[in-house]
């Protein structure tokens, strides 16, 4: 309940401010406003900070978290909670028609209490939580590689609108998708959920994914960077990249790149340890990885891991919540599953020294800056 006041004073002081009533979204009080300018006015950057200075160190590593919610309850406890994220799997659509859902997902929403980023997988393909449901869609989508066959980009934009028409009509504002990754050969782990094995191509396709999805303003994440290629599965253990980074920046980044000149939300990382970039971690713990992402690709959106359940993972954990090691890399928000234990986590690792509430701050602000862009908040 506190949340809401903070954000409400904080809305209501920023209509104040620009002659405006108190509304609950940014289109209401562009309608009503009298400045003709508003539009100008309203400033994600400056409304975040705002809404940062109001949360408490524990309410800011809740946020960080992406939860994926894979047992029966998880997902409602996860909102009670106040996390940032939700996941939901198929087992959360089931049987369910397109009002419960959408009343299910709203629910969540109101148990927070402060808005959230509530995604799935919908890949089309092998990958499809809610349209292998027949209750919410009479078939499940495409895989991209079925699209490209069918009739190319054409069929890549109806296909994608079709999901975002579908996906916000059941509360969910964000896809994890589209996948950028480029395979080697057709029998490598991820061809089936894959474009092309062309580099342009694939290229051309994420950049038409992403310009559909904007402009159904449908949250999206690239994935799984920097590019799968030939590795094996990474839900089951670890797996090595020991091509150059020649073959990377001519190559995998390609379709990366392309979805962030075209406005991509967020971009997930992989478990692949990627040899040319970091011989030691794999790229979702590796700085450099994640450094390639921000300084040589220029992105400012959010990062976040792949499933920190997954195998590969695991053989670096020792024991240990990888959760602090993921923020240390650099992503803004982790998957994982065991939220509270997260979020003490994350607060013992500042108020020990390990990260700063400074660092913590950035990716918070990103996240925030996320939810404004999808008139969230």
């Amino acid at each position: 309940m506190k949340r809401i006041i903070a954000l409400i004073l904080i809305i209501s002081l920023l209509c104040l401010m620009s002659s405006c009533t108190l509304l609950p979204d940014k289109e209401d009080a562009r309608k009503s406003c009298a400045h003709e300018d508003y539009h100008e006015e309203f400033d994600a950057e400056v409304t975040a900070k705002r809404i940062l200075e109001t949360m408490t160190l524990e309410e800011k590593a809740a946020q960080l978290l992406m939860v994926s919610c894979h047992t029966q309850g998880s997902a409602e406890s996860a909102a009670k909670f106040g996390v940032g994220a939700l996941c939901l799997y198929s087992f959360d659509f089931a049987g369910k028609s397109s009002k419960e859902v959408a009343d299910m997902t709203q629910h969540f929403q109101e148990l927070s209490g402060f808005p959230m980023i509530i995604s799935t997988d919908e890949e089309g393909g092998g990958v499809h939580r809610v349209s292998n449901c027949p209750e919410l869609y009479p078939e499940t989508f495409r895989s991209p590689g079925e699209l490209r066959e069918s009739n190319g980009l054409t069929s890549v934009s109806i296909d994608t609108r079709a999901k975002s028409v579908l996906l916000e009509s059941l509360g969910i504002n964000a896809n994890l998708a589209p996948v950028c990754d480029v395979p080697l050969k057709e029998t490598d782990y991820i061809y089936e959920r894959c474009y092309s094995m062309d580099y342009k191509e694939s290229a051309e396709y994420i950049s038409a994914v992403i310009t559909a999805m904007n402009d159904y303003n449908v949250g999206s994440v690239l994935k799984h960077f920097p590019g799968y290629g030939g590795s094996t599965d990474t839900h089951y253990g670890i797996s090595y990249d020991y091509r150059p980074l020649a073959a990377f920046i001519n190559g995998d980044l390609l379709p990366f790149k392309a979805g962030i000149e075209a406005g991509a939300d967020a971009v997930m990382v992989s478990h692949n340890i990627v040899v040319c970039m970091d011989d030691s971690y794999p790229a979702s713990l590796s700085a450099e990885v994640h450094r390639v992402l921000r300084e040589e690709l220029g992105f400012e959106g959010v990062i976040v891991t792949d499933d920190l359940a997954m195998g590969a993972i695991l053989n670096f954990a020792d024991g240990k919540n990888m959760v602090v090691q993921a923020l240390i890399a650099g992503n803004d928000m982790v998957c994982c599953s065991n939220f509270e234990e997260s979020t003490a986590a994350i607060v013992a690792a500042v108020n020990n020294g390990t990260l700063t509430e400074e660092r913590i701050d950035e990716s918070v602000l990103r996240i925030l800056k996320w939810k404004i862009d999808l008139d969230l908040i």
